[in-house]
């Protein structure tokens, strides 16, 4: 079965399936669009890189990636033949869903970190279970879909929540304290950078001083405190200002910013012209 993801939200409730084109990835790479739906997406073969909120990203044969409700996704290129599958869940019913403990799970670790790496055995596997779901996609009518979805959606999560778990135990001794402490300075900022932009209010809720924490983030990543953050803000501003019809005044709103005037110097500074500039013309 070959369905085609929508940009912004799935029509479903669940949706599953395979035949993911170039064209069709091609559409998320004119600019960053905001995804509604929660996604995974299972590569069999090909290469696409992406970026997924403040991560950049290779995804290529036995890769996994868990695209959470608000991010911000941009299409940076693809190559090779493309084998991909896929399925998801919409927004209105992630809205509305029971947030057991192994969607929380699944919440947490795979936020800041989309992408893991399965065993090709592991990768058949998956690939046989997503093949699976979309016969029985095919088989059932609307309303049985929709009586399954609770027990599907909460059995991928523990699946997923599984999975990750395992890749994060495997890994972690790999990872020094300066890298995980920038992990957990991204997550920060994914969860609280249309709140504040106050590099002090991310330090204090890390508990550590501000110079320490700049000092770390900038030796490890080579950008400063205030690019990561800025770096978000302005994903979210782009993507609202291309695929939605909010005012400028809202999206500003939305951003935490005091006034629109100030939005708006702040965004020329980053992007080299205004928001409206960058909705028309950009």
């Amino acid at each position: 079965m070959e369905k085609k993801l929508p940009k912004i939200d799935l029509p479903e409730e669940w949706i599953v399936g395979t035949g993911v084109s170039k064209e069709l990835l091609s559409l998320y790479t004119n600019f960053p669009c905001r995804i509604k739906s929660e996604i995974f997406v299972l590569c069999m073969s090909g290469e696409v890189e992406a970026s997924v909120n403040l991560n950049r990203i290779i995804v290529r044969a036995n890769d996994f990636v868990t695209i959470m409700p608000g991010t911000i996704l941009q299409i940076h290129s693809v190559k090779g033949e493309m084998e991909l599958y896929f399925g998801g869940f919409s927004s209105k019913y992630v809205e509305h869903a029971n947030l057991n403990r192994s969607t929380m799970n699944t919440l947490y670790i795979t936020l800041g970190r989309p992408l893991i790496t399965l065993r090709p055995e592991g990768a058949a596997l998956l690939k046989d279970y997503l093949c699976f779901l979309i016969k029985l996609y095919e088989f059932f009518n609307e309303n049985t879909r929709k009586f399954i979805t609770p027990h599907l959606y909460n059995n991928i999560h523990i699946g997923i929540a599984a999975m990750y778990s395992n890749r994060a135990n495997e890994n972690k001794s790999n990872l020094s304290k300066s890298e995980i402490l920038c992990k957990n300075f991204t997550q920060l900022v994914m969860q609280n950078y249309n709140k504040t932009r106050n590099v002090a209010w991310y330090a204090e809720k890390l508990g550590i001083t501000q110079t320490h924490l700049c000092t770390t983030v900038k030796q490890a990543t080579g950008n400063t405190c205030m690019e990561i953050i800025s770096r978000m803000v302005i994903m979210d501003a782009k993507s609202q200002l291309k695929s939605t019809n909010l005012s400028i005044q809202e999206i500003s709103d939305s951003l935490n910013f005091a006034n629109m005037s100030f939005f708006g110097k702040y965004f020329k500074r980053y992007v080299g012209m205004s928001p409206l500039d960058y909705r028309n013309n950009g």
